[in-house]
């Protein structure tokens, strides 16, 4: 697998969203990666190809638990305390399968920097190096200050801003976001109706 170092989002997005499918974050629905068929779309819905499933090769159980493994990592760099923690600990991420930088022509033809995966590369190592090395960009690009807990006092998600303005608030938006406008909504209803 190629990755492009100008998109580190690509890699910080993955990392925030594969450790928001804990079931420690999803306590209201459970674990959002149960059995490789919820990898497999997971994977199609990040747009990522690893070689580890060339040929369209269904991810095993035992790489399912990779997986697992790996979310637990990513969980401990994004709230890792110092940026050289981070660096230390995304760098590590990235050398597990990472095989060499070189260049590349991108959809335009120009030329840009790329991290090979090694050949036999497992399918974690391939994503901890994508996460691993979105997140060294995503430090080096915006700062640690970006590397956030969700503001949902019902969430224990983790999640990296990698919007423009980065004032991002919530793991998942969607979600986390929702529940406490719908709950801060139901107090101000209630106070209101108090005597």
């Amino acid at each position: 697998m190629k990755i492009a170092f100008i998109n580190y989002r690509h890699g910080a997005e993955l990392a925030t969203d594969l450790v928001n499918t804990s079931a420690m974050v999803r306590r209201a629905t459970g674990e959002a990666l149960p059995g490789p068929a919820a990898l497999t779309r997971f994977l199609a819905e990040h747009e990522v190809r690893p070689d580890a499933l060339a040929g369209g090769r269904q991810p095993a159980e035992e790489e399912l638990a990779g997986v697992h493994a790996l979310r637990t990592e990513l969980r401990a760099v994004l709230e890792a305390r110092t940026e050289h923690d981070v660096v230390d600990a995304a760098t590590t991420l990235v050398m597990r399968a990472g095989a060499g930088v070189g260049l590349a022509p991108d959809e335009e033809g120009r030329w840009q920097w790329y991290l090979a995966t090694a050949p036999k590369a497992t399918l974690a190592g391939e994503l901890a190096a994508l996460a691993g090395a979105g997140l060294l960009g995503a430090l080096r690009t915006l700062g640690h200050d970006r590397f956030r807990r969700c503001a949902s006092p019902e969430c224990e998600g983790m999640f990296v801003d990698t919007s423009r303005a980065g004032r991002r608030r919530y793991c998942m938006p969607e979600l986390c976001g929702n529940r406490l406008n719908v709950a801060n909504h139901r107090a101000r209803k209630l106070g209101a109706q108090s005597p």
